[in-house]
This record gives C-alpha cells, sequence and structure tokens, in this order.
C-alpha cells in the first residue's frame, strides 16, 4: 500500500444491525487496517440498532485503540448504534438523519418459566445497560447521567440540529468520504427461511 493510501482514512460504511456477526467484520475490517499501518478511519453509521452487549464492546474496543476514529450518521442511528456513533473523535452527520434514544429490553422465549431470583438478575442487568448506555452519550455530549437516562426513557429523536445541540454531532456535512478514498462494506440481510 503506498503512502498517499494510507494518508487518507479508511472509510467503513456500518449499514447493518449491531449483531454479533457485523460487530466482528468492523473489528476484523479495522485490526486488519491497523496491522498494514492505517491509524486513521472514517466509520460510515445508519443502524437500527441491536445488541447492546456487542455495541458497548464496540465502543470500548474503537475508543481503546491507538487510531484516529471519526463517525458520519449517514441515515438513522438508532438505540445501541448511538453508542456505536459515540466512538468517534469527531462526530458527523448529514443533513437528513435522525437519531433514537430508548430504554432497553429483555426478550423471553414463549413459555419461559423464571424464578423470582432469576427476574431480578434480568432486572438488574437492565438497569446495568441502561447505566452503561448512559454513561457513554453522556460522556460524549456533555449531557448527565440522568438527562440522558430521562431521554432513553421518554424514548426521545434527534433531528441533525437538535443532536448538534445536545453535543452529539460535531458537523452537519452532506459529503461522507473524498474522492479515492478506500471504502469496506458492512452489511447484512437477513436470512429468509
Amino acid at each position: 500500500m503506498n503512502s498517499t493510501t494510507m494518508a487518507q482514512p479508511t472509510v467503513i460504511k456500518f449499514f447493518a444491525p449491531v449483531i454479533d456477526a457485523t460487530i466482528n467484520a468492523l473489528m476484523q475490517a479495522v485490526d486488519q487496517k491497523l496491522a498494514a499501518g492505517q491509524r486513521s478511519f472514517t466509520i460510515l453509521v445508519s443502524s437500527p440498532g441491536g445488541s447492546v452487549f456487542h455495541g458497548l464492546s464496540a465502543y470500548n474496543y474503537l475508543k481503546g485503540l491507538p487510531a484516529d476514529i471519526s463517525t458520519h450518521n449517514f441515515g438513522s442511528v438508532d438505540s445501541i448504534g448511538v453508542v456505536l456513533y459515540c466512538a468517534g473523535r469527531k462526530r458527523l452527520c448529514v443533513p437528513q438523519a435522525r437519531f433514537l434514544l430508548h430504554g432497553v429490553s429483555a426478550g423471553f422465549p414463549q413459555g419461559a418459566n423464571l424464578e423470582e431470583k432469576q427476574l431480578e438478575e434480568r432486572l438488574k442487568g437492565l438497569r446495568i445497560d441502561i447505566e452503561n448506555i448512559a454513561k457513554v452519550v453522556a460522556a460524549n455530549t456533555g449531557k448527565s447521567v440522568g438527562e440522558v437516562t430521562q431521554a432513553m426513557l421518554d424514548r426521545t429523536t434527534l433531528n441533525p440540529e437538535e443532536a448538534q445541540s445536545w453535543g452529539l454531532v460535531h458537523e452537519i456535512k452532506a459529503e461522507l468520504f473524498s474522492a479515492g478514498a478506500e471504502v469496506i462494506s458492512i452489511q447484512y440481510q437477513e436470512q429468509h427461511k
């Protein structure tokens, strides 16, 4: 790879839910480029959300890397996707986009029987997930954990200007990347049975 290619950030288009397969693909793409000497990444994000476990793991991983990470909302960043978006040191957004903050839910298989202690454990886990998500958003916006938690409970939707006034978005910008940039695409299609 020549030095002009490395001077530009690697662009990763994450147009997918936050699940094991897509987060593994994202981390693998970043790992490969880091091993090749890349230290600048732009992650384009449009996601309906998904797994809290995978979203928090990806956020912590990307924040801890010896690399310059920018994120750019190019559609909708919902739920745990907001946490992934917060991994960017610089956070951009197209003019026609949205962000959705909401609480965390727990799924139960049909016919599941849970004892009281199992329900308490599940509830404690949900509370910790909400707290961790609120801490991430608060740390990256200047909002308090309480304000973010309330916004989640209120199922808050923000347009780009509102997200910018929140401190979530640094700049509203339609252009996603420069001509000639390398783009790695991470997408997911549900397998229909």
